[in-house]
């Protein structure tokens, strides 16, 4: 059994929207991170990959993205804690709000950083440096 989590490539002005994860967190704590969450069991719902990124976005970052999501690219892994993982990452574009920590434990800080920033980045894991070249290639085809 997976869980499923899913992730947002915001981009604003040319720059991605990039946090540093809380250091309590089971997963990846204190790395940078694209904002996501896990998809709880809601019924049966339509879109509910892209309801869960919207409302996973407000809750970590106080922001709103377009509703014009698009596909970047999938991938499994384990996590720290053993639990098997299919992350689902798509690109979105900011909407409104100016973000914040609303979530602190989750969210360490907030930066908005080019894609070559993000792929220099020390506290950038390989999996955050894939999505974020993966959402710059599908971006420049638009």
């Amino acid at each position: 059994m997976f869980v499923v989590n899913v992730e947002g490539a915001i981009l604003k002005d040319g720059k991605w929207l990039i946090i540093e994860r809380g250091s309590e967190l089971g997963h990846a704590a204190g790395t940078l991170s694209l904002v996501g969450g896990q998809v709880e069991d809601e019924g049966n719902k339509y879109d509910i990959i892209e309801n869960t990124l919207k409302r996973e976005i407000l809750e970590e970052v106080g922001i709103e993205v377009k509703d014009n999501l698009k596909y970047v690219h999938s991938s499994s892994f384990l996590a720290d804690d053993g639990c098997k993982v299919i992350d689902i990452v798509l690109l979105c574009e900011h909407k409104n709000g100016v973000p914040f920590r609303n979530s602190p434990k989750e969210v360490a800080n907030i930066y908005w950083m080019s894609t070559e920033e993000v792929i220099n980045h020390s506290k950038a894991p390989t999996w955050t440096k894939e999505s974020i070249k993966r959402a710059d290639l599908l971006l420049h085809k638009y």
